[in-house]
């Protein structure tokens, strides 16, 4: 197949969780023998604050890691007819303005051969569902919804059988275990400060218990305000900044353990959606521990692939038995190697995506000779 992808950045993570999963499900695709182009925006937000604080020097982790990925920016649609015009598959990534999401979606009525998907990673549809519904997808295929309760949200509004759930997965070409020259020491975190959406709960399941039990913290991550820095010093943290995505293996193999803080929206309006961090953490082999977080889908084994803290408590004395206790790291990575090996990396959620579509065009085959 030939397959274009539209995504916010390839190139930039600055502020950009999902490039990990869009890069490996698009190199697995590739490595199948399919055809694969990515679309980005020119000058896009992600990219130009990336180039803004690191300059072309803040890609090379990204082009070093991911060689044969071909990102072409765009100022407007016109500059992607050619490939959209031989395009077996075309996916949209909800981070594209409405103007780009619309105009595709006119060239698909219109009679565009190719099968056309809308892919959504965040919690707008819990969090602004009206910005979201005003989005023309009405001559859409289908969608792609990384978790069963945003895919129910769809289906509410009408796409019953033409909503798939697609969750992200681990790059394991990439994010694997790998060795350390000097012994795993303290905690690491990697994550945004963000808008707020978890500010109490990093404070009471990541600051406060690696101070109290004396664990050194290092964090990774951008948009972190002055108050966020003045938590952190308070705290002993050290802040190091933004880490390109394809250096986090190297980061992970240097700590004894790292923390899964899930954002506000995703415990209470999307539980059972978990962020890209957990698939991250058990591929490359780091002992997890996780504030409260619903695996609602049952994608884990809570408790033998990584420990689940419910309040600060729990989570001061899972830190001092990840911190004592080696027999319990090796057990955890182990057990979360073999469930991301089983079930969630990218070369299965390209199997997926290629079975979704091949069912499409199975129903399109069926209406057509009908």
């Amino acid at each position: 197949m030939r397959i274009v992808y539209f995504t916010h950045s390839l190139e930039s993570c600055w502020n950009h969780g999902n490039a990990h999963f869009v890069r490996g499900v698009l190199q697995e695709l590739q490595h199948r023998g399919h055809a694969v182009l990515a679309f980005e925006p020119r000058n896009g937000w992600s990219l130009q604050n990336l180039l803004q604080d690191h300059g072309e020097a803040g890609l090379s982790a990204y082009r070093a890691a991911y060689p044969d990925l071909v990102a072409r920016p765009f100022d407007a649609l016109a500059d992607c007819a050619a490939a959209l015009d031989t395009a077996d598959l075309v996916i949209v990534h909800e981070w594209n303005t409405p103007e780009l999401v619309g105009a595709l979606g006119r060239m698909r009525a219109r009679g565009a051969r190719f099968t056309l998907l809308f892919h959504d990673t965040h919690h707008r549809a819990v969090s602004d569902p009206a910005a979201l519904r005003s989005l023309p997808l009405d001559d859409y295929d289908g969608v792609l919804a990384f978790g069963a309760t945003l895919a129910e949200v769809y289906r509410d509004w009408g796409w019953r059988d033409r909503v798939w759930v697609w969750h992200e997965a681990a790059d394991t070409r990439h994010f694997r275990p790998l060795p350390s020259a000097t012994p795993r020491e303290g905690l690491v975190w990697i994550g945004n400060w963000g808008d707020d959406e978890r500010s109490e709960e990093l404070e009471s399941f990541l600051l406060r218990p690696a101070s109290t039990v004396g664990l050194p913290l290092d964090i990774y991550g951008v948009r972190y305000p002055e108050a966020a820095l003045a938590a952190l010093r308070r705290h002993g943290a050290r802040y190091h900044g933004w880490l390109p995505n394809a250096a986090a293996p190297e980061i992970f193999a240097r700590h004894l353990a790292t923390v899964h803080v899930p954002r506000r929206f995703y415990v209470q309006m999307l539980p059972g959606i978990p962020t890209i961090r957990v698939f991250e953490a058990l591929a490359c082999g780091i002992p997890l521990v996780c504030s409260p977080w619903e695996d609602a889908e049952a994608l884990f084994r809570p408790g033998r692939d990584y420990l689940v803290a419910r309040d600060e408590a729990e989570m001061e004395r899972h830190m001092a038995a990840l911190r004592d206790d080696a027999a319990l790291r090796e057990s955890l990575i182990a057990s979360g190697l073999e469930t991301i090996c089983a079930r969630h990396s990218c070369a299965h959620r390209a199997e997926e995506l290629l079975g979704i579509v091949a069912t499409l065009r199975a129903g399109h085959t069926a209406e057509t000779a009908a």
